[in-house]
């Protein structure tokens, strides 16, 4: 016999059917966050629907794979390079330098703007006043100098061991600098001002999301590099967690100095944790 109210009109039905409301929402969510993400971190053409917190909310949490894609690209312009007579290092500045011009050169702008504004030792209100004009000053020139010199030649470095490794590093790095968003974006900072990026995106992201991505982010980590070695997949993982370690100490002096996160500590955050994992790679494959 049937138990009374257990038809598909009953009470386990009615349930049955909340559950796939439910899931259907989450899943128009989770797709209108990665468009979004897509649309915001990187140049590939997508229609963003919605902008709105939940949307920005899922855009943060699913930033590493976005990464992921902005690397395999990365990846792929690194290892044609080595198919032909070009130098690791000449490879490894056209790897980076497809980087730049797939995301816009937007995380580079919001490293160029922090270093100006850290660098200027003005208050902070008077720092975002100077992170927001549309020119570049001297400690945002040097800084994004020696950024992009130390990823080209850590980049190379790899590269001449091996274009097998170089490609899982450049891979691993995309990643990790994306993870330091996801992070940035937890209810554990808030914004420095009232409008703009930050104060949409930041402490959109739950913690429980926050570490199930860096969770992700490991395994694929570990996966990227075990086509070269164990041992390499190890230190892809030890690169990641690297990258975090710089990203959250710099963020600490962001907020420290600013208050709070901007859409420029973002992109400063995002640099140095992708910046970090190569140094780490580059001293281990040595």
């Amino acid at each position: 016999m049937t138990e009374p109210g257990t038809g598909s009109g009953g009470r386990w039905g009615r349930w049955g059917s909340l559950g796939r409301i439910r899931w259907a929402w989450s899943a128009r969510d989770a797709a209108d966050g990665g468009r979004l993400a897509l649309g915001t971190l990187t140049v590939f053409p997508v229609r963003v629907q919605r902008v709105n917190r939940t949307a920005a909310g899922w855009a943060m949490t699913l930033s590493p794979a976005a990464g992921l894609l902005l690397g395999a690209v990365a990846g792929a312009v690194l290892f044609l390079a080595g198919l032909t007579s070009m130098s690791p290092l000449l490879g490894a500045a056209l790897a980076i330098g497809a980087l730049a011009l797939l995301t816009r050169g937007l995380h580079l702008d919001g490293l160029a703007d922090l270093a100006d504004g850290l660098g200027s030792a003005r208050p902070a209100g008077e720092a975002l006043d100077i992170m927001k004009r549309s020119d570049i000053g001297p400690f945002g020139v040097v800084t994004l100098v020696m950024v992009l010199l130390v990823q080209v030649l850590a980049l190379g470095d790899i590269a001449a061991t091996s274009s097998v490794a170089a490609v899982g590093a450049v891979v691993v790095a995309t990643m990790s600098g994306r993870l330091a968003i996801t992070w940035s974006c937890t209810p554990r900072t808030r914004p420095a001002r009232e409008e703009g990026l930050g104060a949409l995106v930041v402490g959109s992201v739950p913690v429980g999301a926050a570490i199930t991505t860096t969770g992700a982010v490991a395994l694929l980590a570990g996966l990227t590099g075990l086509p070269h070695s164990a041992a390499f997949a190890l230190s892809c993982v030890a690169a990641v967690a690297g990258g975090q370690l710089a990203a959250t100490a710099l963020r600490w002096h962001a907020k420290r100095r600013l208050g709070g996160i901007t859409g420029d500590v973002l992109g400063a955050l995002c640099e140095t944790a992708t910046t970090t994992p190569l140094v780490i790679l580059a001293a281990l494959t040595a």
